[in-house]
């Protein structure tokens, strides 16, 4: 495995991030993933040479930090980079809160699950509107001031937001957004253009969530007859028991931009999933580690074997451009 830096943290880190949204989740009545196969994820992610693990404290009810916390109960501590994050409450009634009783005691609670001394990264997981952002990111320098968080970061939010918290940890002189996490895929660059600028010129990482557009872009689906949200979904596959699944990830540019990838990747002798990934890796402009949520070892396997596959400057320009009609105007999409 070879590491990359993460943006201007100096973390050393596995190009592509386990993400654990699924460790615990119940979609439709059924378990994503359940105790043993997220220890038995993290047992084939480790072995393989992957050490950047992204959580949060919401995520199965607290039940993936508990459980990645199981899991490195036998472990070193330092050969890990973990992530978590705060917005929405585990301890409080008080929901899309980050005042600073609310970011403490969140974090306090994340701490205690995963059973560490310290959060690598802190996620603010979304924009508190009604908190001003200094009193948040107060809150969370004297956590850094603690040694109990790193580095800081956010994820969704709009670009003048994440601009506005940099200024204001800036004259506050308060630690400052290192790592970023928003939604951004092949299909979805231009929804969040302005958003990955600023990462760009700050020198701040992006660790994409969704890489593969909910599994979209692995190929698994195929568009039936002529109809832009008529899909062929397999037995046990998202589209099939999510009912998100249409309105987040199928669209006329996904289905553009997955014949493109699908093409790349008989070029290179490679899946779908990995061409999509290897792009998000080979971004120019900023450092970016995509962060996969497998459901089994097989699909983690094939996601990491993205880390060796190779595609040229022309197949990225590409997938890139297979956003556009002949006409040079974006096809539609829903998110």
């Amino acid at each position: 495995m070879e590491y990359r830096r993460l943006g201007s943290t100096g973390l050393e880190v596995s190009p592509v991030c386990l993400g654990t949204w699924r460790f615990g989740k119940e979609t439709g009545g059924v378990v994503e993933t359940a105790r043993g196969d997220a220890h038995e994820l993290l047992d084939a992610y480790a072995e393989r040479g992957g050490n950047f693990i992204d959580t949060a404290n919401g995520y199965g009810g607290g039940d993936s930090e508990r459980w990645i916390g199981e899991w490195l109960d036998d472990r070193d501590r330092e050969d890990f980079v973990v992530a978590s994050k705060c917005f929405w409450s585990t301890v409080s009634r008080f929901q899309e809160n980050l005042s600073k009783k609310n970011v403490r005691a969140e974090v306090e609670g994340s701490l205690d699950r995963l059973g560490t001394d310290y959060l690598d990264v802190l996620y603010l997981h979304r924009f508190d509107d009604e908190t001003p952002v200094e009193h948040t990111l107060r809150a969370v320098d004297d956590l850094v001031s603690d040694g109990k968080v790193h580095y800081v970061g956010i994820s969704t939010c709009e670009a003048w937001k994440l601009a506005k918290g940099l200024w204001k940890a800036d004259v506050n002189n308060y630690e400052a957004f290192s790592v970023t996490q928003p939604l951004f895929h092949a299909a979805y660059y231009e929804d969040v253009a302005e958003y990955l600028d600023v990462c760009a010129d700050q020198d701040i990482a992006v660790c994409p969530y969704s890489p593969l557009a909910g599994g979209f872009l692995t190929g698994k689906y195929e568009r039936v007859g002529d109809g832009t949200y008529d899909i062929d979904a397999p037995a046990d596959t998202r589209a099939d028991f999510d009912e998100m699944f249409t309105d987040w990830y199928v669209s006329e540019r996904g289905w553009h931009v997955l014949d493109e990838v699908r093409a790349v990747a008989d070029e290179a002798d490679a899946t779908p999933a990995q061409v999509a990934l290897r792009w998000l890796m080979d971004q120019p402009d900023f450092d970016c580690v995509p962060i996969v949520g497998a459901r089994t070892v097989d699909q983690l396997d094939e996601n990491l074997d993205a880390i060796g596959v190779s595609i040229t400057d022309e197949q990225f320009d590409r997938i890139f451009e297979a956003r556009y009609d002949e006409d040079g105007d974006l096809y539609e999409t829903n998110a």
